[in-house]
């Protein structure tokens, strides 16, 4: 058996997303993706296009269950269920959900819009007609089809994915809708980043809004999943699914949950790595979800904002000390984010996540205790959860199974695990 499988090696090598493969102990035998596979640029590589194709299709049922007359086209908060009683979300509260993002974009106080994943259209809708001009990008076909036939005066749709806002034909759209500087003063990015991959496809995408706003431009990443609080959340769902269960057992649900995780989550200081290395001058503000209901959307969620090219401002000032969040810490001094938002609007102030413990709340007055340099808050240790690595852990050995069925289709099939990506990343490409 051993001798059939060292067969198999010069098939499995012969595939283009193979870069290495040998024996493993046990007998069966361990692969190394190729990096062009996994490659975001120039074109997304093979296993990377797969997976960001299963999104599009996730996204494309999604909108074709929730494209009828119950929901009208510039009030569609439908599509989102509570992970801790699969039950939809209040109406209300996606209303709310929608509003403080919309708020958050237009104190940006922008003229030309791109907005890349614009989904059923709810930021076309509440944005669109209160700015100069609005160009929205998704990789749903029937999102972009809903939203074309509603013949919207103020936006223009265009079919792409987040890594190709500079793309020929986005650019043609950009040059169309904005004029002569087709250059976005606002990149909207809202509730997208827990459908990308990894931070390498996060960082491209990233460069290329940087690269593309104009002097003084935001890019709004919005809806953000905090990977500092992945195993609070999923505690929080577990314990909510089984009330009475021991804590422990609890734990190990919540480990086993986490470890199963579909969807990136990021921290601001993973965010703001991504971002650094543009050739620009980049600040980054984390703020704070401050809806009033206490739903994951509030809990385990942020927002960054991050400012291009701005001009200089007053020496910066030191933010007010934090407090602790009280959605997710019980604490005497502990406060809701809506709470402090209440207040801190009444004298200009925002509230902001603190970027080394997410627990913990900021309200922050001057212009310049809200921002840092992306340099400043990328030097410390970022966490990340990537879902591209089970993603390929699962499918490269399932399209090398059929591979070999093809190639050498009297021989056994062996056991086919992936390499780790530390594993990955030290092999030699052929």
């Amino acid at each position: 058996m051993s001798h059939d499988r060292d067969d198999l090696l010069p098939e499995l090598l012969a595939h283009p997303w193979v870069a290495d493969a040998r024996r493993a102990p046990d007998g069966g035998l361990i692969v190394v993706p190729h990096p062009e596979a996994l490659a975001v640029r120039p074109a997304p590589g093979g296993l990377l296009r797969e997976f960001l194709e299963h999104w599009s299709d996730v996204y494309d049922w999604v909108y074709d269950r929730t494209g009828g007359p119950e929901h009208p086209a510039d009030a569609d908060l439908s599509g989102w269920l509570a992970s801790d009683t699969g039950l939809p979300l209040p109406a209300a509260h996606m209303a709310d959900w929608r509003d403080t993002t919309t708020a958050l974009a237009l104190s940006c106080r922008p003229t030309r819009v791109l907005e890349p994943g614009c989904g059923s259209g709810m930021f076309v809708h509440a944005l669109g007609a209160r700015v100069a001009a609005y160009v929205g990008t998704d990789v749903s076909a029937t999102a972009v089809q809903r939203l074309r036939a509603q013949n919207l005066a103020h936006a223009t749709i265009v079919p792409a994915g987040a890594h190709e806002m500079r793309s020929p034909t986005v650019t043609r759209v950009l040059t169309a809708a904005f004029g002569p500087d087709p250059r976005p003063d606002l990149i909207l990015l809202n509730s997208v980043t827990q459908c990308f991959p990894g931070l390498a496809y996060l960082r491209a995408v990233l460069h290329d809004a940087i690269a593309l706003s104009a002097p003084g431009g935001t890019v709004l990443v919005g809806d953000i999943r905090h990977a500092g609080l992945l195993d609070h959340y999923s505690r929080w769902v577990e314990r909510a699914g089984d009330p009475d269960a021991a804590p422990d057992e609890i734990r190990r649900r919540a480990a086993e949950r986490a470890a199963h995780e579909e969807e990136m989550l990021l921290d601001p200081r993973a965010l703001a790595r991504a971002a650094t290395g543009t050739g620009r001058r980049v600040e980054l503000s984390v703020r704070a979800r401050t809806m009033a209901a206490d739903t994951e959307l509030t809990r385990y969620r942020y927002d960054v904002l991050l400012r291009v090219d701005a001009a200089p401002g007053p020496p910066p000032t030191r933010p007010e000390p934090s407090v602790p969040n009280a959605l997710l810490i019980d604490h005497p001094d502990a406060r809701t984010p809506h709470g402090l938002h209440v207040e801190a609007a009444m004298r200009d102030a925002v509230v902001l996540v603190d970027p080394d413990d997410p627990t913990r709340l900021v309200v922050a007055g001057p212009d310049s205790a809200r921002f840092r340099p992306v340099e400043e808050l990328a030097e410390g240790t970022g966490l990340a959860h990537e879902p591209l690595d089970a993603f390929i852990a699962r499918r490269l050995p399932e399209i090398l199974r059929d591979h070999l069925r093809t190639r050498s289709p009297r021989s056994p099939l062996p056991r086919l695990s992936v390499a780790p990506p530390t594993a990955r990343e030290a092999a030699r490409v052929r």
